[in-house]
């Protein structure tokens, strides 16, 4: 039997519903026929990370090492996640959100990153007999960053490489041909609630868990910003306004209360809460209006009066 064999408690027993995805690598492991590169499709929050952490574990052979590899500082793992640039500083979104970084664009993988892909593939690996490379939302590298990791997915030399994205459409088809497919699913219901029982998310309310679609990771994210919205607020808006009055008050506080960002996952809230309560076509097609004219930088408080003075039927 092949030494990357899996083991009786493999590391992929952590991951719920991806049965499909788990056979395959499973197959590769028996087999001993592991491809130099991979590619993790499916949407966001359903466990492509989290398989890609357990499939790196047992490429590496280091059950010892499964802290290390959990937080990302084992010496033959790199790890690499889309970026913003601040200072000449690159910062994960997690480190810019600490550090208090006003964010105007959407992180990326950048043609520096892609260049300590290159360097860390082409040594030897330290501890173990391959390093892996997993990269987090490969979709958002730019061009010149795509094709720049082109040569480095043809000869990885001792390494084993994971791109992890939401569709195959979403990256270059020339870095798609080099790498083996790997197909995600979004989770059951049942699935669903076990992940976040789990993760002791259960109190998540059934409205936004549903608002997720069979991701539990934009589920978790979800309640976050659920939370956020004050409770006087999200009474409000849950309700037709009864009156022109209340229709500019609800707006004001919005635009008051709430960032655009999560204006925007408001508007997503409620059109999935006023569809499951009274199916309202007509409020669902007002706030896809809503939604459009905020992302074009239309003043967001002018939106939501005109938007909520058409839901109460008064313009």
């Amino acid at each position: 039997m092949s030494a990357l064999a899996s083991t009786p408690n493999s590391p992929f027993d952590n991951v719920v519903g991806q049965n499909q995805a788990i056979v395959l690598l499973k197959a590769a492991i028996k087999r001993d026929r592991i491809a130099p590169a991979y590619l993790f499709a499916g949407a966001s929050g359903v466990g492509r990370s989290k398989t890609a952490s357990a499939f790196a574990e047992i490429l590496l052979g280091d059950r010892k090492s499964a802290n290390r590899l959990s937080d990302r500082n084992h010496p033959d793992l790199l790890w690499v996640e889309p970026t913003y640039l601040d200072k000449g500083k690159m910062l994960t979104a997690k480190e810019a959100e600490a550090s208090g970084l006003k964010r105007r664009a959407l992180p990326q993988i950048r043609i520096e990153q892609v260049r300590e892909i290159s360097e860390f593939v082409s040594r030897s690996p330290l501890e173990c007999k391959r390093s892996v490379v997993i990269l987090e939302e490969a979709q958002s590298m730019a061009e010149s960053a795509a094709n720049s990791l082109l040569k480095t997915l043809e000869e990885p030399l001792y390494a084993t490489i994971i791109l992890i994205v939401p569709d195959a459409g979403s990256i270059l088809p020339t870095l798609v041909s080099r790498c083996q497919r790997i197909p995600f699913t979004r989770l059951n219901q049942a699935q669903m609630q076990e992940v976040l029982t789990c993760e002791g998310h259960s109190d998540i309310p059934p409205e936004v868990v549903a608002l997720a679609q069979g991701s539990a990771g934009q589920a978790i994210e979800s309640f976050e910003r659920f939370k956020s919205i004050p409770l006087e607020l999200l009474t409000s808006v849950r309700q037709i306004p009864k009156d022109a009055k209340s229709a500019m008050a609800i707006a004001k506080q919005i635009n008051k209360e709430l960032d655009v960002d999560l204006q925007l996952w408001l508007i997503d809230y409620l059109q999935n809460y006023f569809w499951e309560q009274q199916r309202a076509k007509s409020v669902l097609q007002h706030l896809d209006k809503a939604r459009e004219l905020i992302a074009r930088y239309v003043q967001p408080r002018l939106v939501w009066e005109v938007t909520l003075l058409q839901i109460a039927g008064k313009i």
